[in-house]
Protein backbone atom coordinates (compact mmCIF):
# COMPACT_ATOMS: atom_id res chain seq x y z
CA UNK A 1 0.00 0.00 0.00
CA UNK A 2 1.33 3.38 -0.98
CA UNK A 3 1.93 5.83 1.84
CA UNK A 4 0.29 9.16 1.21
CA UNK A 5 2.56 12.14 1.96
CA UNK A 6 1.53 14.35 4.86
CA UNK A 7 0.51 17.79 3.54
CA UNK A 8 3.23 20.37 4.06
CA UNK A 9 0.80 22.96 5.39
CA UNK A 10 -0.32 20.55 8.13
CA UNK A 11 3.28 19.90 9.10
CA UNK A 12 3.82 23.64 9.32
CA UNK A 13 0.70 24.11 11.43
CA UNK A 14 1.74 21.29 13.78
CA UNK A 15 5.18 22.86 14.20
CA UNK A 16 3.65 26.22 15.07
CA UNK A 17 1.35 24.67 17.67
CA UNK A 18 4.23 22.68 19.17
CA UNK A 19 6.46 25.74 19.42
CA UNK A 20 3.63 27.73 20.99
CA UNK A 21 2.96 25.09 23.62
CA UNK A 22 6.58 25.09 24.71
CA UNK A 23 6.17 28.75 25.76
CA UNK A 24 2.79 28.49 27.47
CA UNK A 25 3.13 28.36 31.29
CA UNK A 26 1.76 25.16 32.76
CA UNK A 27 2.11 23.21 29.49
CA UNK A 28 5.07 20.86 29.51
CA UNK A 29 6.32 18.32 27.04
CA UNK A 30 8.53 15.29 27.58
CA UNK A 31 11.48 16.00 29.82
CA UNK A 32 10.13 19.47 30.66
CA UNK A 33 7.75 18.08 33.27
CA UNK A 34 7.52 20.50 36.22
CA UNK A 35 9.16 19.51 39.48
CA UNK A 36 7.06 17.84 42.13
CA UNK A 37 6.17 19.75 45.26
CA UNK A 38 8.32 18.43 48.12
CA UNK A 39 6.67 17.13 51.30
CA UNK A 40 5.45 20.07 53.38
CA UNK A 41 7.23 18.93 56.54
CA UNK A 42 10.70 19.03 55.00
CA UNK A 43 12.99 22.07 54.84
CA UNK A 44 13.42 23.41 51.32
CA UNK A 45 16.83 23.57 49.72
CA UNK A 46 18.29 26.81 48.40
CA UNK A 47 17.38 25.80 44.84
CA UNK A 48 13.80 25.01 45.82
CA UNK A 49 13.47 28.32 47.63
CA UNK A 50 14.78 30.16 44.57
CA UNK A 51 11.97 28.77 42.44
CA UNK A 52 9.41 29.30 45.21
CA UNK A 53 10.10 33.03 45.63
CA UNK A 54 10.64 33.79 41.93
CA UNK A 55 7.09 35.14 41.28
CA UNK A 56 7.41 37.85 43.94
CA UNK A 57 11.19 38.39 44.11
CA UNK A 58 11.03 41.46 41.85
CA UNK A 59 8.21 43.16 43.75
CA UNK A 60 9.21 46.51 45.34
CA UNK A 61 10.55 46.17 48.87
CA UNK A 62 7.46 47.63 50.64
CA UNK A 63 5.19 45.16 48.83
CA UNK A 64 7.37 42.04 48.91
CA UNK A 65 7.82 42.34 52.68
CA UNK A 66 4.07 42.79 53.14
CA UNK A 67 3.34 39.75 50.93
CA UNK A 68 5.74 37.58 52.93
CA UNK A 69 3.93 38.49 56.15
CA UNK A 70 0.44 38.09 54.66
CA UNK A 71 1.28 34.67 53.18
CA UNK A 72 1.56 33.26 56.70
CA UNK A 73 -2.20 33.93 57.05
CA UNK A 74 -3.51 32.14 53.91
CA UNK A 75 -7.13 31.86 55.01
CA UNK A 76 -7.37 35.60 55.55
CA UNK A 77 -5.82 36.14 52.11
CA UNK A 78 -8.65 34.10 50.59
CA UNK A 79 -11.23 35.99 52.65
CA UNK A 80 -9.82 39.34 51.54
CA UNK A 81 -9.78 38.34 47.86
CA UNK A 82 -13.37 37.13 48.01
CA UNK A 83 -14.43 40.24 49.93
CA UNK A 84 -12.82 42.45 47.29
CA UNK A 85 -14.68 40.59 44.54
CA UNK A 86 -17.97 41.16 46.36
CA UNK A 87 -17.29 44.89 46.71
CA UNK A 88 -16.15 46.05 43.26
CA UNK A 89 -17.55 49.54 43.78
CA UNK A 90 -15.24 50.47 46.66
CA UNK A 91 -12.50 52.91 45.66
CA UNK A 92 -9.91 55.07 47.35
CA UNK A 93 -10.50 56.06 50.98
CA UNK A 94 -13.84 54.21 51.03
CA UNK A 95 -12.02 50.97 50.20
CA UNK A 96 -9.40 51.58 52.88
CA UNK A 97 -12.03 52.37 55.51
CA UNK A 98 -14.07 49.28 54.68
CA UNK A 99 -10.98 47.05 54.83
CA UNK A 100 -10.04 48.52 58.22
CA UNK A 101 -13.30 47.16 59.62
CA UNK A 102 -12.41 43.57 58.72
CA UNK A 103 -10.86 41.38 61.38
CA UNK A 104 -7.74 40.47 59.38
CA UNK A 105 -4.10 41.02 60.05
CA UNK A 106 -3.00 44.50 59.01
CA UNK A 107 -0.78 43.07 56.25
CA UNK A 108 -3.87 41.47 54.67
CA UNK A 109 -6.07 44.53 55.21
CA UNK A 110 -3.61 46.74 53.33
CA UNK A 111 -3.32 44.27 50.42
CA UNK A 112 -6.75 45.30 49.13
CA UNK A 113 -5.05 48.42 47.75
CA UNK A 114 -3.06 46.12 45.44
CA UNK A 115 -5.83 44.05 43.84
CA UNK A 116 -3.60 42.38 41.23
CA UNK A 117 -1.17 41.15 43.88
CA UNK A 118 -4.03 39.95 46.09
CA UNK A 119 -5.67 38.20 43.13
CA UNK A 120 -2.44 36.36 42.33
CA UNK A 121 -2.04 35.17 45.91
CA UNK A 122 -5.59 33.84 45.83
CA UNK A 123 -5.28 32.22 42.38
CA UNK A 124 -2.93 29.54 43.71
CA UNK A 125 -3.49 29.45 47.45
CA UNK A 126 -1.43 26.26 47.75
CA UNK A 127 1.62 28.12 46.49
CA UNK A 128 0.84 31.06 48.80
CA UNK A 129 0.54 28.71 51.78
CA UNK A 130 3.86 27.08 50.84
CA UNK A 131 5.50 30.52 50.70
CA UNK A 132 4.15 31.38 54.14
CA UNK A 133 5.20 28.05 55.61
CA UNK A 134 8.70 28.47 54.22
CA UNK A 135 8.93 32.02 55.56
CA UNK A 136 7.88 30.87 59.03
CA UNK A 137 10.34 27.98 59.15
CA UNK A 138 13.22 29.38 57.07
CA UNK A 139 12.92 33.15 57.22
CA UNK A 140 16.61 33.86 56.69
CA UNK A 141 16.88 31.44 53.78
CA UNK A 142 13.76 32.86 52.09
CA UNK A 143 15.12 36.41 52.23
CA UNK A 144 18.47 35.22 50.91
CA UNK A 145 16.69 33.46 48.05
CA UNK A 146 14.95 36.72 47.05
CA UNK A 147 18.31 38.45 46.91
CA UNK A 148 19.82 35.65 44.80
CA UNK A 149 16.97 35.85 42.29
CA UNK A 150 17.27 39.63 42.09
CA UNK A 151 21.01 39.34 41.47
CA UNK A 152 20.47 36.83 38.66
CA UNK A 153 17.81 39.00 37.04
CA UNK A 154 20.10 42.01 37.27
CA UNK A 155 23.00 40.10 35.74
CA UNK A 156 20.73 38.98 32.88
CA UNK A 157 19.80 42.58 32.15
CA UNK A 158 16.20 42.04 33.24
CA UNK A 159 16.19 44.13 36.41
CA UNK A 160 17.12 47.79 36.26
CA UNK A 161 15.89 51.19 37.30
CA UNK A 162 12.99 52.59 35.31
CA UNK A 163 10.48 55.44 35.52
CA UNK A 164 8.44 53.19 37.84
CA UNK A 165 11.10 51.90 40.24
CA UNK A 166 14.63 52.49 41.48
CA UNK A 167 16.99 49.54 41.78
CA UNK A 168 19.98 50.17 44.02
CA UNK A 169 22.61 48.04 45.70
CA UNK A 170 23.15 48.92 49.34
CA UNK A 171 25.82 47.61 51.72
CA UNK A 172 24.33 45.47 54.46
CA UNK A 173 25.57 43.21 57.23
CA UNK A 174 27.23 40.80 54.85
CA UNK A 175 26.83 40.84 51.06
CA UNK A 176 25.32 43.98 49.50
CA UNK A 177 21.55 43.89 49.10
CA UNK A 178 19.57 44.81 46.01
CA UNK A 179 16.71 47.10 46.98
CA UNK A 180 13.73 47.97 44.77
CA UNK A 181 11.81 51.11 45.69
CA UNK A 182 9.09 53.16 43.99
CA UNK A 183 10.35 56.29 42.22
CA UNK A 184 7.25 58.32 43.04
CA UNK A 185 6.72 58.80 46.81
CA UNK A 186 2.98 58.31 46.27
CA UNK A 187 2.70 55.68 43.54
CA UNK A 188 3.59 51.99 43.51
CA UNK A 189 3.72 49.91 40.33
CA UNK A 190 3.27 46.16 40.71
CA UNK A 191 5.53 44.41 38.17
CA UNK A 192 3.94 41.87 35.86
CA UNK A 193 6.39 39.22 34.71
CA UNK A 194 6.62 35.56 33.85
CA UNK A 195 9.43 33.91 35.84
CA UNK A 196 10.16 31.69 32.84
CA UNK A 197 11.24 34.75 30.85
CA UNK A 198 13.42 36.02 33.71
CA UNK A 199 15.05 32.82 34.96
CA UNK A 200 13.85 29.96 32.76
CA UNK A 201 11.53 27.05 33.59
CA UNK A 202 11.35 25.90 37.22
CA UNK A 203 13.75 23.12 38.06
CA UNK A 204 13.21 22.48 41.75
CA UNK A 205 9.80 23.90 42.73
CA UNK A 206 6.82 24.59 40.42
CA UNK A 207 5.82 28.16 39.76
CA UNK A 208 2.29 29.11 40.88
CA UNK A 209 -0.62 28.63 38.52
CA UNK A 210 -1.08 32.32 37.82
CA UNK A 211 -2.43 33.73 34.60
CA UNK A 212 0.27 35.44 32.59
CA UNK A 213 -0.75 37.88 29.84
CA UNK A 214 0.08 36.32 26.45
CA UNK A 215 2.40 39.18 25.48
CA UNK A 216 4.71 38.33 28.36
CA UNK A 217 5.19 34.85 26.94
CA UNK A 218 5.23 34.97 23.17
CA UNK A 219 7.09 38.10 22.16
CA UNK A 220 10.74 38.48 23.24
CA UNK A 221 11.46 41.62 25.20
CA UNK A 222 7.94 41.84 26.62
CA UNK A 223 8.33 39.37 29.45
CA UNK A 224 8.38 42.13 32.06
CA UNK A 225 6.04 45.06 32.50
CA UNK A 226 4.01 47.02 35.00
CA UNK A 227 0.35 47.27 35.82
CA UNK A 228 -1.35 50.60 36.28
CA UNK A 229 0.27 52.75 38.94
CA UNK A 230 -1.48 52.65 42.31
CA UNK A 231 -1.62 56.06 43.98
CA UNK A 232 -1.34 54.92 47.56
CA UNK A 233 -1.31 58.50 48.79
CA UNK A 234 -4.88 58.83 47.52
CA UNK A 235 -5.99 56.16 50.01
CA UNK A 236 -4.58 58.01 53.02
CA UNK A 237 -4.78 61.68 52.12
CA UNK A 238 -2.72 64.09 54.23
CA UNK A 239 -1.73 61.27 56.59
CA UNK A 240 0.49 59.70 53.95
CA UNK A 241 4.21 60.33 54.45
CA UNK A 242 5.74 58.36 51.58
CA UNK A 243 7.22 54.89 51.35
CA UNK A 244 9.67 55.49 54.16
CA UNK A 245 6.71 55.30 56.52
CA UNK A 246 4.99 52.28 54.98
CA UNK A 247 3.93 49.51 57.32
CA UNK A 248 6.42 46.81 56.28
CA UNK A 249 10.07 46.97 55.24
CA UNK A 250 12.70 44.27 54.79
CA UNK A 251 16.01 44.50 56.58
CA UNK A 252 17.96 42.32 54.17
CA UNK A 253 21.16 42.21 56.19
CA UNK A 254 19.32 41.21 59.36
CA UNK A 255 16.94 38.82 57.52
CA UNK A 256 13.95 40.42 59.23
CA UNK A 257 10.80 42.38 58.43
CA UNK A 258 10.33 45.63 60.34
CA UNK A 259 6.75 46.64 61.08
CA UNK A 260 5.87 50.32 61.38
CA UNK A 261 3.34 50.17 64.21
CA UNK A 262 2.77 53.92 64.05
CA UNK A 263 1.64 53.65 60.41
CA UNK A 264 -0.72 50.77 61.22
CA UNK A 265 -2.17 52.63 64.20
CA UNK A 266 -2.54 56.04 62.58
CA UNK A 267 -4.32 54.56 59.57
CA UNK A 268 -6.74 52.52 61.71
CA UNK A 269 -5.57 49.11 60.58
CA UNK A 270 -5.88 46.19 62.99
CA UNK A 271 -3.82 46.99 66.10
CA UNK A 272 -5.77 44.91 68.63
CA UNK A 273 -2.94 42.40 68.96
CA UNK A 274 0.09 44.63 68.50
CA UNK A 275 2.39 44.85 71.50
CA UNK A 276 2.76 48.60 70.83
CA UNK A 277 1.05 51.13 68.58
CA UNK A 278 4.08 53.40 68.40
CA UNK A 279 7.46 53.14 66.70
CA UNK A 280 8.68 50.08 64.86
CA UNK A 281 9.25 46.48 65.84
CA UNK A 282 10.53 43.28 64.34
CA UNK A 283 7.66 41.30 62.83
CA UNK A 284 6.46 38.32 64.87
CA UNK A 285 3.91 35.85 63.51
CA UNK A 286 0.53 35.94 65.27
CA UNK A 287 -1.15 32.52 65.34
CA UNK A 288 -4.53 34.18 66.01
CA UNK A 289 -4.74 35.30 62.37
CA UNK A 290 -3.77 31.84 61.19
CA UNK A 291 -7.41 30.94 61.94
CA UNK A 292 -6.74 27.26 62.52
CA UNK A 293 -4.83 26.56 59.29
CA UNK A 294 -2.35 23.83 60.33
CA UNK A 295 1.35 24.52 60.23
CA UNK A 296 3.46 22.42 57.93
CA UNK A 297 5.97 21.23 60.51
CA UNK A 298 5.75 19.78 63.97
CA UNK A 299 8.17 22.38 65.31
CA UNK A 300 5.89 25.22 64.19
CA UNK A 301 2.84 23.56 65.72
CA UNK A 302 4.77 23.18 68.96
CA UNK A 303 5.94 26.79 68.82
CA UNK A 304 2.51 28.30 68.29
CA UNK A 305 0.12 25.80 69.86
CA UNK A 306 0.16 27.62 73.22
CA UNK A 307 -1.39 30.68 71.61
CA UNK A 308 -3.81 28.50 69.68
CA UNK A 309 -4.93 26.78 72.88
CA UNK A 310 -5.46 30.17 74.49
CA UNK A 311 -7.65 31.29 71.60
CA UNK A 312 -9.69 28.06 71.61
CA UNK A 313 -9.98 27.46 75.35
CA UNK A 314 -13.61 27.61 76.63
CA UNK A 315 -14.38 30.37 79.06
CA UNK A 316 -15.19 29.49 82.67
CA UNK A 317 -18.81 29.18 83.72
CA UNK A 318 -20.67 31.96 85.54
CA UNK A 319 -20.45 30.04 88.82
CA UNK A 320 -16.69 29.53 88.44
CA UNK A 321 -16.20 33.21 87.66
CA UNK A 322 -18.27 34.24 90.69
CA UNK A 323 -16.25 31.99 92.98
CA UNK A 324 -12.99 33.39 91.59
CA UNK A 325 -14.18 36.97 92.09
CA UNK A 326 -15.28 36.11 95.65
CA UNK A 327 -11.84 34.72 96.48
CA UNK A 328 -10.13 37.72 94.93
CA UNK A 329 -12.38 40.18 96.82
CA UNK A 330 -11.79 38.46 100.15
CA UNK A 331 -8.06 38.45 99.53
CA UNK A 332 -8.07 42.24 99.25
CA UNK A 333 -10.51 42.78 102.10
CA UNK A 334 -13.44 43.69 99.87
CA UNK A 335 -16.28 41.20 100.35
CA UNK A 336 -18.58 42.63 97.73
CA UNK A 337 -18.82 40.53 94.59
CA UNK A 338 -20.12 42.23 91.43
CA UNK A 339 -23.72 41.20 90.82
CA UNK A 340 -23.82 42.06 87.13
CA UNK A 341 -22.78 38.77 85.59
CA UNK A 342 -23.49 37.56 82.05
CA UNK A 343 -26.14 34.91 81.63
CA UNK A 344 -24.92 31.37 81.25
CA UNK A 345 -24.86 30.16 77.68
CA UNK A 346 -26.01 26.69 76.88
CA UNK A 347 -24.56 24.62 74.07
CA UNK A 348 -21.44 22.67 73.26
CA UNK A 349 -18.07 23.01 74.89
CA UNK A 350 -17.18 25.46 72.09
CA UNK A 351 -19.68 28.01 73.34
CA UNK A 352 -16.93 29.69 75.31
CA UNK A 353 -14.88 29.95 72.17
CA UNK A 354 -17.70 31.80 70.44
CA UNK A 355 -18.09 34.21 73.36
CA UNK A 356 -14.38 34.86 73.43
CA UNK A 357 -14.32 35.42 69.70
CA UNK A 358 -17.22 37.88 69.89
CA UNK A 359 -15.49 39.80 72.64
CA UNK A 360 -12.31 39.92 70.56
CA UNK A 361 -14.18 41.22 67.52
CA UNK A 362 -15.97 43.91 69.55
CA UNK A 363 -12.69 44.89 71.14
CA UNK A 364 -10.91 45.18 67.81
CA UNK A 365 -13.75 47.16 66.27
CA UNK A 366 -13.69 49.41 69.29
CA UNK A 367 -10.03 50.21 68.72
CA UNK A 368 -10.75 50.92 65.06
CA UNK A 369 -13.64 53.28 65.81
CA UNK A 370 -11.62 55.22 68.34
CA UNK A 371 -9.16 56.27 65.63
CA UNK A 372 -5.81 57.76 66.50
CA UNK A 373 -6.89 58.55 70.06
CA UNK A 374 -7.39 54.93 71.03
CA UNK A 375 -5.27 53.48 73.81
CA UNK A 376 -2.69 50.79 73.35
CA UNK A 377 -4.12 47.23 73.40
CA UNK A 378 -2.87 44.37 75.50
CA UNK A 379 0.30 42.62 74.29
CA UNK A 380 0.02 39.59 72.03
CA UNK A 381 -0.28 36.20 73.72
CA UNK A 382 2.71 34.00 74.32
CA UNK A 383 3.71 31.60 71.60
CA UNK A 384 5.43 33.87 69.09
CA UNK A 385 8.94 33.48 67.88
CA UNK A 386 10.25 36.16 70.18
CA UNK A 387 9.42 39.46 71.79
CA UNK A 388 9.02 42.45 69.53
CA UNK A 389 11.98 44.72 69.56
CA UNK A 390 12.87 47.97 67.88
CA UNK A 391 13.74 47.64 64.21
CA UNK A 392 16.85 49.11 62.71
CA UNK A 393 16.70 52.20 60.65
CA UNK A 394 16.88 51.70 56.93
Amino acid sequence: MAIRPFPARKLWAAAVVLSFLTFVPGVTLGQNQPPAVPPPDQPLSANQLDDLVAPIALYPDPLVSQVLVASTYPLEVVQAAQWLQRNPGLRGPALTKAAQEQNWDASVQALVMFPDALRHLNEDINWTTSLGNAFLAQQQEVMEAIQRMRARAQQNGKLASSPQQTVITEPQNGPPAIEIMPVNPNVLYVPVYDPVWIWGPPVWYPYPLWYWPPTTVIFPGLGFGFGAGINVGFFFGVGWHGWGGWGWHPIWGGHTIVVNNTFIHQNNFNTARLASVHGTSTWVHDSFHRQGVPYSRAALNEQYRGAVRQNLAPRPSVQETQRALQVQSERFGNRQVPRSMPAARSGSVFGGQENGRAAQVHSEHGYSSMGAARSAPAPRPAGGSGAARGGGKR
